[in-house]
């Protein structure tokens, strides 16, 4: 979870690609009319990501039922937004890459191909509300590489790297 730049897809695939857990990128469960909106500069509010919400904590029950552990990158900036997620997969762990709004900005002004543009960030930024001590997960300092932020968060949350 993170504000947009920050490496989740990265990191996910990464840990996805280490555990052999399904990987899924949240970005992909968005409405033509969201990814309009945020290609226009225009900040999505809750009634534009609650049906995306939605449409993932579905797909991550789905999954579980399926007995298939999962990797998803999704912002998640909000409790609300992560209270959703958790009601498809009660025992879902965050792991928020986290860090300063200037880094992220300097990675976002060096990003192609996404429809995100780096005029939004202020208001993910404000939108931020970090895990809760109650919330199952971590917090890594996105300064790190994504290799290392994928070992870490598969080190601290005792996942069993895949047989290679």
């Amino acid at each position: 979870m993170g504000v947009s730049g920050c490496g989740k897809s990265t990191v996910a695939r990464l840990i996805a690609e280490r555990t052999g857990f399904l990987f899924a990128d949240a970005d992909d469960y968005h409405s033509e009319e969201n990814v309009d909106r945020m290609r226009r500069g225009v900040p999505l509010n809750d009634s534009d990501r609650i049906p995306w919400l939605n449409r993932l904590a579905w797909w991550l029950a789905h999954q579980d039922r399926l007995g298939v552990s999962t990797v998803l990158a999704c912002s998640a900036l909000r409790r609300s937004y992560r209270d959703i997620l958790r009601s498809g997969a009660p025992d879902l762990a965050f792991v928020h890459l986290d860090g300063p709004m200037q880094v992220i900005q300097l990675r976002l002004a060096h990003r192609a191909g996404h429809y995100m543009p780096a005029s939004l960030l202020e208001s993910q930024y404000a939108a931020l509300e970090p895990l809760q001590a109650d919330e199952h997960g971590l917090v890594l300092d996105l300064s790190q590489t994504p290799d290392q932020l994928a070992g870490e968060a598969i080190d601290q949350l005792g996942l069993t790297p895949a047989a290679g």
